[in-house]
């Protein structure tokens, strides 16, 4: 694969992921707060772009240093794709090179389809991504509500709350990749699943409750822990198709945000997709949108 053109005095680099994690959480955090001062780290962002099933990160990531040797942005492309540039080294081509090196890197993979999420407070990003090509594709909304001292009812008629066990990682799997079938870009195996929800540092299964009917798991919320963040967090709420519409996923959403509420915290969190036609259920539930960010698409099949 050929390396970025970069501007003069940048150099490509692959990846070293033990060496570079400190300084590619340096830069995303760079990143974050440039748009949100009061924004937190997501300490396994890393390690879930790199357990992607399909991603070679030899191949498909590659980081860019600055004249001085400090790293000045990076890429990585899967069919899905991100590109992040430092903000002291914006202005200067680094992002319309990178973006150029995934397209002729995903065409090189056979990749029909490059999507990325941009965030729509950054409009510089979003007129780049328009510029090369890409178009909107969906919406996802980050939601919140103030955590208060209600008393968690009881479940739905029937339906049995637990948090979750080690256990249940391929019960929970099977409703995940059902119920979210009709939107996600592809099924995910159980290892890239499980590598991203179950197997970070950040899981907290405390506050991830499990809806059971008759033994059978029905409902799963899989909550992270935000470190330093005041927020508690949803990062998966689903319920199976046949067991919809009975007040399970209100319920999960309320025994995990109680359970953020006793470890002190003050909001609940959780973002949701358009493709999933829940934004609804949650406004009705008194959850308001706190941003937003677009997914974009570009077309690989066209030249």
């Amino acid at each position: 694969m050929a390396a970025p053109h970069l501007p003069a005095g940048y150099t490509a680099h692959p990846i070293d992921p033990a060496a570079d994690r400190p300084r590619l959480q340096a830069l995303a955090a760079a990143c974050r707060t440039v748009l949100d001062p009061d924004a937190t780290a997501d300490p396994d962002a890393l390690d879930a772009v790199l357990k992607r099933d399909g991603l070679d990160p030899a191949a498909d990531v590659v980081l860019v240093r600055a004249p001085g040797g400090d790293l000045a942005a990076w890429a990585w492309t899967d069919r899905r794709t991100a590109v992040a540039v430092h903000p002291g080294h914006r202005g200067r081509g680094l992002g319309a090179a990178l973006l150029d090196w995934t397209e002729r890197r995903a065409r090189e993979r056979g990749d029909s389809l490059l999507t990325q999420t941009v965030d729509d407070r950054d409009p510089a990003a979003v007129a780049l991504l328009q510029t090369h090509g890409y178009r909107p594709r969906a919406t996802n909304w980050l939601l919140e509500i103030p955590l208060d001292d209600t008393e968690l009812p009881p479940p739905p008629a029937g339906v049995t709350v637990r948090p979750f066990h080690p256990d249940d990682a391929h019960a929970v799997h099977r409703l995940s990749d059902a119920a979210f079938g009709d939107w996600q870009e592809r099924s995910k195996p159980f290892e890239e699943w499980a590598a991203f929800h179950l197997h970070r540092e950040s899981f907290a299964p405390d506050r991830s409750p499990l809806a059971l009917v008759d033994g059978r798991v029905v409902g799963a919320a899989l909550s992270l822990v935000r470190p330093g963040s005041t927020d508690g967090y949803v990062e998966t709420l689903a319920v199976d198709r046949e067991f919809r519409h009975r007040g399970i996923a209100r319920h999960l959403l309320r025994y995990s945000f109680a359970a953020c509420r006793r470890a002190g915290l003050a909001h609940g969190t959780l973002w949701t997709h358009s493709g999933t036609g829940a934004l609804d259920l949650y406004l009705k539930i008194g959850m308001t949108v706190r941003r937003a960010t677009s997914v974009v698409g570009k077309d690989l099949t066209t030249p």
